[in-house]
């Protein structure tokens, strides 16, 4: 079962903020697949999504959601949670 959604860390690079919930380092894969993708772009337009699959497990997670770096930090933040809680529930 996925942990609970929480931000763990906010990095600013040239074209996105990246919004990260959970360590690369716990995921045997990751991905940016276009189905998340098609979600994320429903609530914040160009946004990414980056699904892990934990070492050990079938299950996969919301690592991290890329939101344009023109919404600016704040409306990221928000705008990540939603992504990645419509993602997982």
């Amino acid at each position: 079962m996925a942990d609970t959604l929480r931000v763990k860390s906010v990095e600013t690079t040239d074209e996105y903020i990246h919004v990260r919930f959970r360590d690369p380092d716990v995921f045997d894969t990751i991905r940016t697949p276009d189905w998340a993708a098609d979600i994320a772009r429903d609530i914040s337009n160009g946004a990414e999504v980056r699904t892990g699959k934990r070492i050990g497990s079938d299950e996969w997670e919301v690592q991290s959601v890329l939101i344009e770096k023109q919404a600016g930090t704040e409306k990221a933040r928000d705008e990540a949670k939603e992504i990645a809680q419509e993602i997982e529930s």
